[in-house]
């Protein structure tokens, strides 16, 4: 499996792929940012985004893409900001027929460290040591967008979401990381 695991932002958004599966171990295939110039308008931020995703896309046929989920910052256009950056990047993942799976931030941290209240210093450290990686990917905004595609690869029994909050099952299931049984988030129960 591969997954494009992205971190959204209106400045930088971070992008990591990682390839593994049930018999192999989970490798980094390679992460960076999108980066949009501040005094460029919003429309024009977010086509780079939209375009930066559709070339990644397009580049390396994931099988996957795991979209860190909006968090509410204290100010309010800041989170409809990211909610545009967001919308984006699920329609280029939707225009390419790709399941996508959406993860809170502390799903995330729990998938890679083991709990959701993890510092970022933390996942970075755990990204170096599951994947086998001589330094942390840089910059940071790279290494959440790699750890979001790695949560995926370890969460796979996590429902999947579509844009329109709708469980959807993946065309292809994805196989449990060997890593999966020690750190794997535990799936919500129904109320």
């Amino acid at each position: 499996m591969l997954i494009l695991g992205i971190d959204p932002g209106t400045a930088n958004t971070g992008y990591g792929l990682v390839r593994g599966g049930a018999a192999a171990l989970p490798s980094l295939v390679e992460c960076g940012v999108i980066r949009t110039r501040a005094r460029d308008p919003l429309p024009a931020r977010l086509r780079e985004i939209y375009e930066g995703v559709r070339d990644l896309l397009e580049r390396h046929k994931p099988d996957a893409v795991s979209v860190e989920d909006v968090f509410y910052a204290r100010n309010v256009r800041t989170t409809v900001v990211l909610g545009h950056a967001r919308g984006v990047i699920l329609l280029a993942a939707e225009q390419a027929g790709l399941v996508v799976n959406e993860y809170a931030p502390s799903e995330i941290k729990k998938a890679v460290v083991g709990t959701g209240s993890a510092t970022k210093e933390q996942v970075q450290f755990m990204l170096t040591r599951l994947l086998r990686l001589k330094s942390v990917p840089h910059p940071s905004d790279a290494a959440d967008g790699v750890a979001a595609a790695l949560a995926c690869l370890m969460g796979a029994s996590l429902p999947r979401i579509d844009g329109g909050g709708r469980n959807r099952e993946p065309s292809r299931p994805l196989a449990p990381s060997p890593f999966a049984r020690a750190s794997r988030p535990t799936p919500a129960r129904p109320k």
